[in-house]
């Protein structure tokens, strides 16, 4: 029989509640669309029967499978599967026959690190119903902990002289705890979530944020917010506390997107999608229902139309009129030029 072909796969360690219930899962080296080897050697470490199944392993069959992968010329997969023989965490081994929605958090986390390896872009995996699946977890300075069992965690600490630190009480964790992408600066890693796609070249400073099936191309200057569901283009800039309306913040089904070499001032926001060169001067957010007036190129009134009929045209210049209040816009004439040496992260 031939070895099926998957969309995703990845074998990894996690952590579980005392329950025996999935907190987080870290994948080493997920594996997008992957090869018959790869696929058959986890196949036959896990016991997979078909669909999307994600499989607690125990160390003879991980033993098993570095073997396989050593076999078949994976041979950094093999040095992770021997290496992970020493821990004492949950194993797991998952694949994904499709994309279906996903249906166990090992599931979703697998998706969340294809996103931050850049293995797949935003929109580019199905994460319906990933959010309910996942725990509100306390993720500490001893790992992620079920906030059920938090107190008698901290207790413990205490009565051993240490103080258990919480970072934060979420449902993802930050994206750095997981994945670090090459060519990239962020200031704050708090403030970018697992699932985030960081194209090289990106900077995120201390008050920008990205979260999950979100993120930049690159190069890209984030000093403001990218919401769920956004993606910015390459040679875009967010400037200080700017905000991008996602699906999650009031954007509805309408998928919000920056187009290349556009600028969000600071304080500015958008509830439309942006094409390419376009400019949000600072202070001004355009939501979908904006009224908008356009003027010709004397500066002369032309219409006036609801944001949302200017939704992904090129080369805008979005502005307030100090005089009137009226929100105006006019053709771009002056796409920005991003600082190289800003974008340069090696």
């Amino acid at each position: 029989m031939s070895t099926p072909e998957f969309f995703a796969c990845g074998f990894g360690v996690g952590t579980h509640n005392s329950k025996g219930e999935w907190l987080e899962v870290y994948y080493p080296r997920p594996s997008l669309k992957p090869d018959a080897t790869l696929a058959q050697a986890l196949i036959d470490a896990s016991g997979y029967e078909g669909g999307n199944q994600a499989h607690t392993i125990n160390v003879e069959r991980l033993s098993a499978l570095s073997e396989a992968l050593d076999a078949a010329g994976h041979h950094d997969l093999a040095v992770i599967a021997e290496q992970m023989k020493r821990s004492h965490r949950p194993l797991v081994v998952t694949l994904l026959a499709t994309d279906a929605d996903p249906a166990s958090v090992p599931e979703v986390y697998l998706k969340l690190h294809l996103l931050s390896h850049r293995l797949i872009k935003p929109h580019g995996v199905n994460l319906t119903g990933a959010f309910g699946l996942l725990k509100n977890v306390a993720w500490t300075s001893d790992g992620a902990i079920d906030l059920d069992e938090l107190p008698q965690r901290q207790l413990h600490a205490r009565m051993e002289g240490k103080i258990l630190t919480i970072d934060s009480v979420d449902k993802f964790p930050r994206m750095c705890d997981f994945v670090v992408p090459t060519g990239v600066r962020i200031a704050d890693t708090a403030r970018v979530r697992l699932g985030a796609y960081l194209g090289e070249g990106t900077t995120i400073m201390h008050e920008g944020f990205v979260n999950f099936n979100a993120g930049t191309e690159g190069p890209n200057m984030i000093e403001g917010r990218i919401s769920a569901g956004v993606f910015v283009g390459a040679g875009s800039d967010l400037g200080g506390g700017c905000s991008t309306m996602g699906t999650l913040s009031g954007g509805g089904n309408i998928t919000i997107s920056v187009g290349d070499k556009c600028l969000i001032g600071a304080n500015a926001g958008i509830g439309i999608p942006l094409g390419d060169r376009c400019t949000v001067e600072s202070g001004l957010y355009v939501t979908s229902g904006s009224k908008i007036t356009l003027l010709d190129d004397q500066g002369q009134v032309v219409s006036t139309v609801a944001a949302r009929a200017l939704a992904g045209q090129d080369d805008l210049m979005f502005r307030r009129n100090s005089q009137t209040g009226r929100v105006e816009c006019l053709a771009n004439r002056s796409a920005i030029e991003l600082n190289e040496a800003l974008h340069t992260n090696n």
